[in-house]
């Protein structure tokens, strides 16, 4: 698991790519000495989905080229940062001596191994990015058979995966299939049913994207000693896989844990999924971006409370003060102000990345996500 994060934005207003060369200097002399960069997302404004291809490559080039020795899995999607800038990057770092890292790259999707004598770990994304842009369903099963050969390669599967990330090109939108969000919910399923072999399911995100069909991200582990791996559940909330028909309108429920605890015997994270502001299966607060803010950082603190029970004995407890990387996903530019200054009195000091994307439901303004790190 990662150790820690940093959120990377431009110093001087320019084009995506002058904004980017702006964050990578950043990053290349960012005071992380003793750690490596195994992960890294990056977030772009686009006018279209050809201007998105066009930078998904100058900017995949540069990252490719900068870091020779390890080359941190990547990816890069159209999630537009608060203006004026075009550019917002999130990188993870594991501490030097860890893991032994490796570097590596499947059907063109650059990935990052890690060994230690107690699990493998495997970082990785991009997976469907520019395939099958205006059909969701294609898109989603190409995105999941790419994933499925990478970890076949690497002698895992996706009962190994303990945090998704689905990215959604117009989540809300439909075609004469269905509604996008529910399609992929769809082939989800379908995948999980026939290749994922435990009970329960990765911690994740279904956000939306403003183009292109799917792109998935994921980050799996093979444990090879005692570790532990939970589910966490909000007991305000209805599990996604459990929703009623009410919310469902006869479809496929989200499969997907509220959190899931990672521990063993000398450290733990917590990855709470994507959250929103909804107690039961209701959304609480429509037109309110500030109440559905409030109401979803306490849904985070609930996941982190009800945590406290899974802890391996001896462990630290988990709070606040562990949080390592808030994500927040805001719906319209104008809300930004808001969400920020509600976050920010909450979780002070932490690292926090703000960027532009529809929800799965078009009566959430805001969804955030988290991840909390601690050790011995």
């Amino acid at each position: 698991m990662l150790d820690k994060y940093l959120i990377i934005l431009p110093e001087v207003e320019g084009s995506v790519v002058e904004e980017w060369r702006q964050c990578l200097e950043q990053l290349k002399y960012s005071g992380t000495e003793g750690y490596t960069l195994v992960k890294l997302n990056v977030f772009v404004d686009s006018k279209d989905f050809a201007g998105y291809i066009d930078l998904k490559e100058k900017l995949g080039d540069t990252i490719i080229n900068s870091f020779n020795k390890i080359c941190p899995a990547f990816n890069i999607t159209v999630h537009p940062p608060e203006r004026p800038w075009k550019v917002s990057a999130e990188a993870g770092f594991i501490k030097n001596g860890k893991m032994n890292l490796e570097s590596k790259i499947k059907d063109s999707v650059r990935y990052v191994v890690g060994m230690s004598e107690s699990s493998k770990a495997l970082w990785a994304g991009g997976f469907g990015a520019t395939l099958y842009p205006e059909d969701t369903h294609s898109a989603g099963e190409a995105a999941f058979k790419q994933m499925r050969s990478l970890l076949e390669s690497e002698e895992m599967s996706f009962d190994n995966i303990v945090r998704q990330w689905n990215y959604l090109g117009e989540i809300t939108g439909c075609s004469d299939k269905g509604e996008n969000y529910h399609l992929f919910n769809q082939v989800r399923s379908r995948q999980y049913g026939q290749y994922r072999k435990m009970m329960g399911f990765p911690a994740a995100t279904g956000i939306g994207m403003k183009f292109g069909g799917v792109n998935l991200d994921f980050f799996a582990i093979k444990p090879k000693d005692n570790y532990s791996i939970v589910a966490v559940n909000n007991p305000d909330q209805v599990r996604p896989y459990e929703y009623g028909r009410v919310v469902l309108r006869g479809v496929q429920a989200p499969q997907f844990e509220r959190a899931l605890l990672v521990a063993d015997s000398t450290e733990y994270t917590l990855f709470i999924s994507g959250t929103a502001s909804i107690l039961g299966q209701d959304t609480i607060g429509i037109d309110d971006v500030e109440r559905q803010t409030v109401i979803t950082i306490e849904n985070i603190m609930k996941l982190v409370d009800a945590s406290q029970h899974f802890l391996p004995e001896g462990s630290p407890l988990c709070d606040i003060n562990c949080l390592i990387l808030l994500r927040v996903y805001v719906k319209r530019q104008s809300d930004f102000e808001k969400v920020k200054n509600i976050c920010k009195s909450y979780f002070i000091g932490a690292p926090a990345i703000y960027i532009e994307a529809d929800v799965c439901r078009d009566n959430l303004l805001v969804e955030i996500e988290a991840e909390f790190f601690n050790k011995s």
